[in-house]
């Protein structure tokens, strides 16, 4: 059976997260540090709260270099809400900041007056590519939202889905064995666990 590494830097929901995956049927594994990567199928990076803060996190418990180093080897990696956005160059959460630069990009606030801010609720997906993370996802599924950012200036060769909330906005993305997600498939239910399943999928064949 695989194991799938969650990167525990005390932010996000990381036990919401650990639950979606054992639902999946595979095992897992808390990620201090580059130490506890030994062995793993795939890696997870969870994320809610400030930009700045998950960044500083991720810095703190030193696995800063060790994600570039796994996405960069394209080993499985899944993104979660800002542990999607951290994948961007910046963010203007919190100017002078730098991302991961995985992707270039940066995260921007909402700006429509009408809208209420943050996003919290369920909206509908439009699927903009093949792929096998996407299995047994199509256009008008529902997924749960909660954020005040999005990241502007996606490629369109990586943006997997799209969703709209004032602007359209690429809600995830996928490349080679990395995918991510501006929503929280951990509380998407029948949805979100169906992607988590072709993640761990994905993560047995590479």
């Amino acid at each position: 059976m695989s194991t799938i590494g969650i990167i525990n830097y005390e932010i996000g929901n990381l036990r919401s997260v650990e639950k979606a995956f054992q639902a999946s049927g595979t095992k897992t594994r808390w990620v201090r540090s580059p130490q506890d990567m030994t062995d793993l199928s795939g890696l997870v990076l969870p994320g809610v709260g400030a930009f700045g803060d998950c960044i500083k996190g991720l810095r703190a418990i030193g696995m800063w270099d060790a994600v570039k180093e796994w996405v960069a080897a394209d080993k499985p990696f899944f993104g979660i809400c800002v542990g999607y956005q951290m994948l961007f160059e910046s963010s203007e959460e919190t100017p002078g900041i730098e991302g991961l630069g995985i992707f270039k990009g940066r995260v921007v606030k909402f700006t429509d007056p009408k809208l209420k801010v943050p996003q919290i609720g369920w909206n509908t997906v439009a699927v903009k590519q093949k792929s096998p993370f996407l299995n047994e996802i199509s256009d008008g599924t529902f997924f749960y939202f909660v954020h005040s950012y999005y990241p502007q200036g996606v490629d369109h060769s990586i943006a997997a889905l799209e969703t709209e909330y004032g602007v359209t906005f690429t809600a995830a993305v996928t490349k080679g064995n990395l995918v991510a997600t501006q929503f929280h498939p951990e509380k998407s239910q029948k949805a979100g666990l169906q992607l988590v399943k072709n993640f761990v999928n994905l993560t047995q064949k590479s």
